[in-house]
């Protein structure tokens, strides 16, 4: 019996209007997964719900994609228990073994979590990670690389359903104390990108290095399929804050040159600060691609700046000491 889904990419709009107190976390899940999460006739999302509080729901399958979005909205403890809700029944279910360690009530949760907060979890030298390990008894992993066409990044939660619900209680917490980070996150959707690869991947490679699909209409036409998917120009944009603009433009801007001639993307900066964030707009124009590698080399030049920021506050307190 199939369970009529609701669609769930918040916007990044709706994501802000959230209350102080309250949290949306999003979970990366398999459409294995996905389906005993939902349960029969919806059973298992809905007492997930009506048990904890919170808003939840699964984003929708789609043919030839893997992955589906679990969302899940509402008070941070209420946030907290929904996912222990959900570790426990992936447990009981054995749908998340080949993800969890020998152990069988052990699950892993995959966090998204927007790039620009990612700092607020780990902490100054890996404290704050540290520290949430130990509390909760959770193994964390943070990935470094951005996940396809957005600004997210994975965090990897795996222990046994109370450990990942302390865990995620405490993540969220320092989501919550750094909200304002999460503007102009670029959310993931699993479903952008394995549209270019599902074509890619017809397109086999020959002894001498040229490239062919099937011959006559089929092939021609797959062939302007892939094109127009990579071709197509889109607008991206992210806000970095105003103290960090400098060492992406570099002298006399040769680092941002740099940027749009290695990515391909065309990259506008806003002249003038956001009021409220402080925060100066980037606006990225190119195709899937080039924006994707627009990002990763942005936020690249952002983690240098962050770590040599911090070797210098470090060598000051060391002479300091001396």
């Amino acid at each position: 019996m199939s369970v009529p889904e609701t669609k769930l990419h918040p916007s990044n709009n709706e994501l802000e209007r959230d209350s102080l107190n309250e949290l949306t976390l999003r979970a990366l899940i398999t459409s294995k997964e996905a389906g005993v999460v939902i349960g029969k006739g919806g059973k298992n999302v809905a007492e997930l719900r009506e048990s904890t509080g919170v808003k939840a729901s699964v984003s929708q399958s789609v043919k030839g994609v893997q992955e589906r979005i679990l969302t899940v909205s509402g008070p941070l403890e209420g946030v907290a228990k929904a996912f222990a809700s959900v570790a426990r029944i992936l447990t009981e279910n054995n749908t998340n073994k080949s993800l969890s360690s020998t152990t069988d009530n052990t699950c892993t949760i995959r966090l998204l979590v927007s790039h620009n907060l990612m700092g607020s979890i780990i902490g100054r030298q890996g404290a704050k990670i540290k520290s949430i390990q130990d509390v909760s008894g959770a193994r964390m992993t943070a990935s470094k690389a951005l996940l396809p066409q957005s600004t997210e990044r994975i965090v990897e939660v795996r222990g046994v359903p109370s450990a990942v619900s302390m865990a995620i209680s405490e993540i969220g917490q320092c989501l919550l104390e750094d909200k304002e980070k999460q503007h102009g996150t670029i959310l993931y959707d699993p479903v952008a990108s394995p549209m270019l690869k599902e074509h890619r991947a017809s397109i086999t490679r020959t002894g001498n290095g040229s490239d062919f699909t099937p011959s006559g209409e089929a092939g021609s036409h797959q062939r302007r399929i892939s094109q127009s998917l990579e071709d197509e120009v889109k607008a991206q944009h992210i806000s970095i804050p105003s103290d960090m603009v400098g060492c992406i433009i570099g002298k006399g801007g040769s680092k941002i040159s740099e940027i749009r001639q290695l990515s391909g993307s065309r990259i506008s900066i806003a002249r003038v600060p956001d009021d409220e964030t402080s925060e100066r707009l980037f606006t990225i124009y190119g195709t899937a691609e080039a924006n994707e590698r627009a990002l990763f080399l942005l936020y690249g030049e952002l983690e240098k700046e962050k770590e040599r920021r911090l070797n210098s506050v470090m060598r000051e307190s060391v002479e300091e000491e001396q």
